[in-house]
This record gives structure tokens, sequence and C-alpha cells, in this order.
């Protein structure tokens, strides 16, 4: 028996994943929400294998995700999607072993666990140009943390003394990210940022 759990935020989708995985009588699954305040998860039962969504994955600074590294290592298969090739890429930089599809058929993602579980990397095929994709980001870490703290209603006044910049420079870092991923304006420049999952 493989050992898994799926890690979800949300309920219903959660138990979709294990009554998908346990039409595998070969798998023994077990669910736990990733509530960074919670003792869920620190609770829960050795796995071969966990299955998380990328979406719960939100960067190295995320509580949850690290706590979902340091208990499963490079043991994750990670539920994705093409369109979020900043998603993709954080997991594979995480050290993810299994990149799975959301759009995948069912066995796709019985397939991948297998697969995880043998230590092998699984690689949907779907999201291999996405990948790529993802490991194409044109922000600098600086101009990604402009438009950060611009996507959360920081004026320049406020990014510039938060970030120890002058205000001249925050300007010079925004306009260089609008060009860069060949947004209109600044808010278009948020919306593609975020949409990608770079952020």
């Amino acid at each position: 028996m493989v050992r898994i759990a799926v890690v979800h935020d949300e309920k219903l989708l959660r138990s979709a994943l294990v009554q998908l995985l346990r039409s595998d009588d070969t798998l023994d699954v077990s669910s736990h929400c990733l509530d960074a305040d919670g003792p869920e998860l620190s609770a829960a039962l050795p796995a071969d294998v966990c299955v998380v969504d990328g979406e719960c994955l939100t960067g190295p600074q995320d509580a949850g995700a690290g706590r979902l590294r340091a208990r499963y290592g490079d043991r994750l298969v990670v539920l994705a999607t093409a369109k979020r090739p900043g998603v993709l890429r954080r997991a594979f930089d995480g050290g993810a072993l299994g990149l799975v599809d959301k759009n995948a058929p069912a066995h796709r993602l019985i397939t991948a666990v297998h697969t995880v579980a043998r230590g092998e990397r699984f690689l949907d095929e779907t999201l291999t140009v996405a990948l790529l994709k993802g490991a194409e980001m044109p922000l600098t870490t600086r101009e990604l943390g402009v438009l950060t703290l611009a996507s959360q209603g920081a004026p320049i006044a406020e990014i510039a003394a938060r970030l120890h910049l002058s205000r001249g420079t925050v300007r010079n870092y925004m306009a260089t990210a609008v060009r860069k991923v060949g947004a209109r304006n600044r808010v278009d420049a948020i919306r593609i940022v975020q949409s990608a999952g770079w952020t």
C-alpha cells in the first residue's frame, strides 16, 4: 500500500480528490487542510506521497507551504494549470517531484502518485511549455516587489518608504515592469503578473 496525504484548503475539492485516489485499492488515502495556524497537518499520519493544489504553495514565505516541504520533502505531487506558469515554477523550484495538469484525466494523477512513490519525477506533458514560461519571468525581484506592493494599494510614497528607495526609483521600476510584461499601465501589469502566478 502507498500512503497518500491529500492537502487542500477547500473541503469539497479535497474530498473529490480523496475519492478519486481511493478508486485505486493500492492507495491508502487521508486528507488534511493546509491551515497555517491549525494543528491538523502536524498531527497527520506519515505518508509516502502528498498531493496538494499548487495554489496552496504560494511561495517560500508561506508557513503552510514550508511545513508541507519540511514534512514531505520532494514527495509532493502538485496539481497545477498551464495558465499559471509562476505557480508551476514555484512548485518545481521547491523540489516537487510530481506536476499534474488539473485538466488531465483522472488516471494521470494516479500514475503520478505511483511514480513519485518510487522516487521518480512525473511531469505532465501538457505543463512542460508552461514550466519553461515560468522560468522566463521577465521581472527582477525588485520590480516584482514594487508591483506586489502596488497591487495591495500602496501609493508610490509608501512603496518608496517600505523598500528604502526614492520615489523616482520606484516610478522607474514600475515603468520598467509595465514595459517588460507588455502591459498598458500599472493595473494591467498587476493583472498580468497575478494571472501568471508570479506573485
